[in-house]
């Protein structure tokens, strides 16, 4: 008899054990995103949009998100390009470009939503690791071997431009979690915004630590009157600039006759 005592603890204590190591296996968090749409229109009369991202959490721990120890940062970046930036400086009363730095691949918007400030969600080294946010993208300089404060000036300067025409843009709190495990996020789209493929990305952080990222296209045309004129432009250069001369020619000829005087 005692060995099957002996036998029979075992197996309940096996039983026990199982759940117990179970509930102890570490929570493997990921995220997905989805969009309302994944084209966006723009004609003549596009003053702006908001962009609304959907999204949710696998696997996550029921105990940390009641503790709200979940954050996610939803960026939206537009496609990226070169850009020359330059510096104006007076020269006998007259303010000339004198110095100038390019860039390579630099987003031409970028839009960015998050739960939270984004010193209240990781550590600056961790956004900058992850290249996250407006001011932490790296700018690419054409031109390597500029001084380095040439370059930190000048990259300053391009962040700056982009914030200030609307390009780059941030909305704390633009992430909302509508329950333990579904998020909405909601990005700006400036009036003018590039057309092209805009990429949507989405990171998850758990207690300040960054976990995984999902990532989503959308692609922005012009629509109507605009898209032909812009097919125009791109794929029949001559003809568009002939037209357009032509037109401001006719422009000017028919208000000289409208406007003189006898």
């Amino acid at each position: 008899m005692r060995p099957a005592r002996l036998a029979l603890l075992a197996m309940l204590a096996l039983a026990t054990a199982i759940p117990t190591a179970r509930a102890q296996t570490p929570h493997e968090e990921g995220i997905q995103i989805g969009l309302s749409t994944d084209a966006v229109s723009i004609t003549a009369g596009f003053s702006g949009a908001d962009l609304t991202i959907f999204g949710a959490l696998e696997d996550a721990d029921p105990q940390i998100a009641r503790q709200g120890r979940y954050d996610v940062i939803v960026v939206l970046e537009g496609p990226a390009r070169p850009v020359v930036v330059r510096r104006k400086d007076r020269v006998l009363g007259v303010w000339i470009n004198l110095e100038s730095e390019q860039f390579e691949n630099v987003p031409v918007s970028y839009s960015v939503a998050s739960t939270r400030p984004f010193q209240d969600v990781t550590q600056p080294d961790s956004y900058k690791q992850l290249s996250l946010g407006a001011n932490n993208i790296y700018m690419q300089p054409g031109d390597p071997e500029a001084p380095p404060t040439t370059i930190a000036e000048f990259t300053q300067a391009l962040r700056q431009r982009k914030t200030a025409t609307g390009l780059y843009s941030e909305n704390v709190g633009g992430v909302r979690f509508l329950s333990q495990n579904l998020f909405r996020a909601t990005v700006r789209l400036a009036p003018d915004v590039p057309v092209g493929t805009h990429k949507a990305r989405a990171f998850l952080f758990k207690n300040g630590v960054f976990v995984k990222e999902s990532s989503a296209q959308l692609e922005i045309r012009k629509s109507g009157f605009e898209q032909a004129v812009f097919r125009l432009a791109h794929n029949h250069g001559f003809f568009y600039g002939f037209l357009s001369v032509s037109l401001a020619m006719l422009t000017g000829w028919m208000g000289r006759i409208v406007f003189r005087k006898d």
